[in-house]
């Protein structure tokens, strides 16, 4: 198993910048790809990025060019820039992490993942 934890959510003005990041420990070796999913209150979770072991990256739409995945697997670490934040990206961000490939039409499933960190609230105010 796989521990997750994240950190550096807050609260900033529209327009702002907010770094978000989750450090892996325990079986780190078993990682097929790692993910930052949100759920704002009253919505599902969704996949917002996600960033293979080969260093392939996908977002979804809402977030394409504001938004950057990073890993440095040498601080077992997964990092989520996100620039010129909306009140809509307002909600609790969820890292996570899985173990197998199901397809690259997957890498934004909720189901494709088995092992998730706790959240980080972020709160973008207009």
């Amino acid at each position: 198993q796989v521990q997750l934890v994240e950190s550096g959510g807050g609260s900033v003005q529209s327009g702002g910048s907010l770094r978000l990041a989750c450090r892996a420990s325990g079986y780190t070796s078993r990682i097929y790809s790692m993910a930052w999913f949100r759920q704002a209150p009253g919505k599902e979770r969704e996949g917002v990025a996600a960033i293979v072991t080969d260093g392939t990256t996908t977002y979804t739409d809402s977030v394409k060019g504001r938004f950057t995945i990073s890993r440095d697997n040498t601080k077992n670490t997964l990092y989520l820039q996100m620039n010129n934040l909306k009140p809509e990206d307002t909600a609790m961000y969820y890292c996570a992490k899985a173990s197998f490939n199901f397809g690259s039409d997957s890498l934004l499933r909720r189901t494709s993942y088995d092992d998730w960190g706790q959240g980080t609230q972020v709160t973008v105010s207009s």
